[in-house]
């Protein structure tokens, strides 16, 4: 039996991670009272007696837990972006290479992805890395997401009664081209130089669609959309939660909320001869984050990764 404690459960992401490991009879969920919710020696207390603890706290709350735990043997993955560029962290994507699973496996601190950033690295990093694509290739990015994403401040906005009229129309954000995550999708593409990044908030509740279009003739290696599908097909085919979509498969409309309620991304390779469009489609509350910090949290535990996941 392991002993978990969620810091900040009452959150979106924290009460999806709750709500997964409390159908399973392998963890013990350490609750606080709602009156010791915030309380300093409270909190110290629990993150001091589990063997997993999951941050699911804005990124100041995130380091101060970690200051306060002295149990070296306590294991801990961050949902928040405060580590997720961080020397001493791992950063929680399994699928990217054997040597990142392998470092998720012996790990004691772990960043979970950020939602955003897991679309785009799973369409970029294997390119960039396989020297298909080069590192200063001029990226741009579009991701549609359901409100969710935006916590409960955004989620009651939308489900309030007597609503702005403009919650009726999905709204691009982040209009100033900086966002929370381009550091780490950056990083874990070895890019040189941030992607134009352009985050679209829709009405839907979860689902998540990240579209990266690229320019054949800008490619180091010409290849066309078949190319590109057979190799993402080789590149994931030992994984359990990332599928590529096979040609005939292509919908005439891509709806970002087909996964929703899932942990698995799905990756398509649309486009024609000269201009390719990879679009990774995934439930932003699932894969983009409760699902994956579960999946990173069965890895360091040497589960199976699927477990409760599937």
């Amino acid at each position: 039996m392991y002993n978990v404690f969620i810091d900040g459960r009452e959150g979106t992401t924290g009460l999806q991670i709750y709500d997964r490991l409390a159908k399973r009879g392998d963890c013990k969920i350490l609750i606080l009272p709602e009156e010791k919710r915030k309380d300093i020696a409270a909190r110290k207390e629990c993150l001091n007696n589990s063997d997993v603890c999951f941050l699911c706290l804005p990124d100041a709350a995130a380091k101060e837990a970690v200051a306060l735990i002295e149990n070296k043997d306590v294991k801990v993955i961050d949902a928040s972006t405060a580590h997720r560029t961080a020397d001493g962290w791992v950063y929680g994507f399994p699928e990217l290479s054997k040597e990142r699973r392998a470092m998720i496996e012996g790990a004691k601190y772990v960043a979970n992805p950020g939602c955003h950033a897991t679309g785009f690295i799973s369409l970029v990093a294997p390119l960039v890395t396989c020297g298909i694509v080069g590192a200063d290739y001029p990226f741009v990015a579009h991701s549609v997401t359901g409100y969710s994403g935006g916590g409960k401040k955004m989620i009651a906005e939308y489900e309030s009664e007597g609503r702005d009229a403009a919650l009726d129309s999905p709204r691009q954000y982040a209009l100033s081209l900086t966002h929370k995550h381009l550091p780490e999708m950056v990083k874990e593409c070895s890019l040189a130089h941030a992607p134009i990044f352009n985050p679209i908030v829709s009405d839907f509740y979860c689902g998540m669609c990240v579209t990266v279009p690229l320019y054949r003739n800008l490619l180091l290696k010409k290849y066309r959309p078949d190319d590109i599908r057979e190799f993402f097909a080789e590149y994931y085919a030992s994984q359990n939660f990332i599928k590529i979509a096979k040609k005939d498969e292509i919908p005439a409309y891509l709806a970002a909320n087909e996964l929703a309620g899932t942990n698995f991304l799905k990756i398509y390779v649309c486009g024609n001869e000269d201009r390719i469009l990879l679009c990774s489609v995934f439930d932003n509350l699932g894969k983009g984050a409760s699902g994956a910090a579960v999946q990173n949290m069965n890895i360091m535990l040497g589960l199976d990764e699927t477990f409760s996941l599937i």
